[in-house]
């Protein structure tokens, strides 16, 4: 299956599926005109290909106490890669780190509590290189997954 091959059924459910994950089969169904069991064997036939990578819960993350996003840019050279890739990977403030191109190497989302522990982590990532820090003020457009 390749992507011209995902017809307006398989959109339409992959759309469905990023608005609530938790979508039950027979709406989906209803939705699409087939039967339950045809959407079930399109969506395990989608996660098979690739095309559903998992199914998750979204969260607030200022209900959890996390007022603090911020994006930071981190220049890395190529030899402290090696390096940086599993300490980036158990920093459980870092929701997503890129590998970018342009003036920096790093491009790293990350959620905290407060400014405090932002400064804090900047200072223990200054180790791998230079930073610039963005702290995010509101947000006009929430994730709201590949438009179809």
């Amino acid at each position: 299956m390749k992507n011209d091959e995902l017809d307006n059924i398989d959109k339409m459910i992959i759309t469905m599926l990023q608005e609530n994950a938790r979508m039950s089969l027979k709406e989906i169904a209803q939705k699409v005109y087939l039967s339950s069991p045809a959407v079930s064997a399109r969506i395990e036939n989608l996660v098979q290909n690739g095309y559903i990578e998992g199914f998750h819960a979204r969260i607030n993350p200022i209900k959890l106490g996390y007022h603090i996003k911020a994006f930071i840019n981190l220049e890395v050279s190529p030899i402290d890669k090696k390096d940086f890739y599993p300490y980036i990977n158990s920093c459980k403030n870092v929701v997503e780190c890129n590998c970018v191109t342009g003036d920096y190497s790093m491009l790293l989302e990350v959620l905290f509590p407060s400014t405090d522990e932002l400064d804090q982590f900047i200072g223990e990532l200054q180790k791998y290189g230079r930073t610039k820090t963005l702290i995010v003020f509101s947000t006009c457009v929430e994730y709201r997954g590949l438009q179809m």
